[in-house]
């Protein structure tokens, strides 16, 4: 299967101290990838790779290479135009001090898209796809930061879905979500993938069976093992990585 995102021989340090140790992983196109593992173990430094987020960590020391598309991501000329391509969720929500369709319609609007005509259905769509149209259609000129925990997780997915990313990270998605629309999420999720290349962080175990078509285990900044998410979970080569998914440790 082709991979659409690529880590080669990747090392990431704060400073003196190493969270991602020698990675090389291939991620396969228009799949759905979970990165599972204790915390600490480097997953969440993953991610902020893939989108160059890490530049905004002053200590952090990158070497090796991710490529997107067979693209370095830390020797791209346009880092914005990078980030325009991946769309990132956070474990808690990040909301724009902005009403609820201004969230969704900012990165439209930054890209050249200002027509009522054309955002409008860019906004329903994307609210729609996060649960949360229904919830918020009378009342789109609220401040996105009034919504309740969880909306505000929504507004955050819909907001990274408003430019049809080709990639979407997400960190701990459902973390302020109820289980309820956790499952209606990843319902989305398993069709979007038809045209959009996921990377999941979850400790939920349990997430990351059901919903990936792969999973990595990460322990102490290393990835232990990857494979197909039926093999991880039944057969599989390692033992750490059995007792983990067994919930021997976490």
């Amino acid at each position: 299967m082709t991979p659409h995102i690529q880590f080669k021989q990747v090392t990431v340090r704060y400073g003196s101290r190493v969270v991602l140790r020698d990675l090389s992983l291939d991620v396969p196109e228009k799949q759905i990838l979970a990165i599972i593992g204790p915390n600490n173990s480097g997953k969440t430094t993953l991610l902020k790779c893939i989108n160059r987020t890490i530049d905004f960590v002053p200590s952090a020391r990158v070497t090796g290479e991710v490529l997107v598309g067979g693209e370095d991501v830390f020797r791209v000329s346009d880092v914005y135009k990078l980030r325009r391509r991946i769309g990132m969720v956070f474990p808690l929500p990040v909301g724009l001090p902005l009403s609820v369709y201004e969230n969704v319609a900012y990165a439209p609007r930054r890209a050249g898209i200002h027509d009522p005509a054309r955002l409008d259905p860019i906004v329903e769509d994307c609210l729609r796809r996060a649960m949360l149209w229904d919830e918020v259609k009378d009342r789109l000129d609220q401040l996105g930061t009034r919504l309740s925990g969880g909306q505000q997780q929504r507004l955050t997915l819909a907001r990274a879905l408003s430019l049809e990313p080709e990639i979407l990270c997400l960190d701990e998605f459902s973390i302020a979500i109820d289980p309820v629309t956790t499952m209606k999420i990843e319902d989305i999720l398993r069709v979007m993938k038809s045209r959009t290349t996921i990377v999941l962080v979850t400790n939920l175990v349990q997430q990351a069976r059901r919903l990936s078509d792969y999973t990595a285990f990460f322990s102490d900044s290393r990835l232990i093992e990857v494979g197909p998410t039926e093999q991880i979970f039944n057969r599989p080569a390692q033992r750490l990585t059995e007792r983990f998914v067994n919930g021997e440790f976490g």
